[in-house]
């Protein structure tokens, strides 16, 4: 029975396997150089030496006097004594919480202070001083080129954010500009609009006021009553034609102002007999100059004589 072709995972394989079994071949013979491979040790085994910990203890121990340790060991400093206990209270005596935050806070709190109150005595008694002195320099911590670093971050962020309020004062100013100049432009329309109504007013006759022409006429409301056709005059020339009348002057009554009456009828100090019977001065060159005029030139000449 024929076997069937081996594909190319299965040569490969094959392969892995056989340089595996090549590489062990030569590290149990000791041909492989080291640094290739890392044999790996077993654990060590812990071993409670108290000869060499006691030895190590008595190196570094130093007996140094109380001034130089400032080592105290005390328990929190006791509550005041209150009248009747609470619950509280006898919960903080059996232990504190470690759970409870402000607790836990508290006893540290006491505890701090019971070494202040047990410890300042001490120092007093060596007359250890405890307040630092009015004229103590104490150098910083961190260099001059830090604290430069520092203060220029600080100012770079000072002036960024005063960049971004005046930026937002821009963007204010603007909407309040834009805003004002929406107001002053409606208004100027309202007041162009009273200013059509009123010319139209007074065109028509119903009102006689010009006091729009000076621009600071108000705007006054047309009332039910007073806004009607019956308001129109009725007595005399309208408003316009007064206007006219006050700025170009009357001309006078036009209509029959050639027409004779009594009083110029009977006026005859202007008559001249001379220029009446044609024996005046005439303008030479013109028909029917010498001849002496009719009835009806007579009568105009009288007219222009008066």
């Amino acid at each position: 029975m024929d076997t069937p072709p081996l594909s190319e995972s299965d040569s490969e394989s094959d392969a892995c396997l056989a340089s595996d079994q090549e590489l062990q071949d030569a590290f149990s013979r000791g041909l492989l150089k080291p640094g290739l491979n890392v044999v790996l040790e077993k654990p060590k085994k812990a071993v409670n030496d108290v000869s060499g910990l006691k030895q190590c203890l008595a190196e570094f121990r130093r007996d140094l006097e109380w001034v130089e340790r400032l080592d105290v060991t005390l328990g929190p400093v006791p509550e005041v004594s209150e009248t009747q206990p609470t619950p509280q209270n006898q919960d903080q005596k059996k232990g504190v919480n470690p759970e409870d935050d402000f607790q836990r806070e508290m006893s540290f709190y006491r505890q701090a202070q019971a070494a202040v109150l047990a410890v300042l005595p001490r120092l007093h008694q060596l007359q250890v001083p405890t307040k630092r002195p009015t004229d103590y320099f104490a150098e910083m911590a961190k260099s001059d080129q830090q604290m430069q670093k520092i203060r220029q971050k600080l100012q770079t962020k000072q002036a960024a954010m005063e960049k971004s309020e005046k930026a937002k004062q821009l963007r204010a100013l603007r909407k309040y500009g834009k805003k004002v100049q929406t107001e002053v432009l409606q208004k100027r329309q309202r007041e162009k609009a009273h200013m059509m109504n009123a010319i139209k007013k007074y065109q028509k006759g119903f009102s006689d006021k010009l006091d729009f022409l000076e621009g600071d006429q108000k705007p006054v409301e047309r009332s039910a009553k007073a806004g009607g056709k019956g308001q129109q005059m009725n007595k005399g020339p309208n408003a316009k034609r007064r206007y006219k009348n006050q700025k170009f002057g009357f001309g006078g009554k036009k209509k029959g102002s050639k027409w004779n009456t009594k009083e110029s009828y009977d006026d005859v100090s202007s008559f001249r007999a001379k220029v009446a019977h044609g024996k005046g001065s005439r303008r030479p060159g013109k028909k029917g100059a010498n001849k002496r005029p009719g009835k009806r030139a007579r009568q105009k000449l009288k007219s222009k004589a008066r």
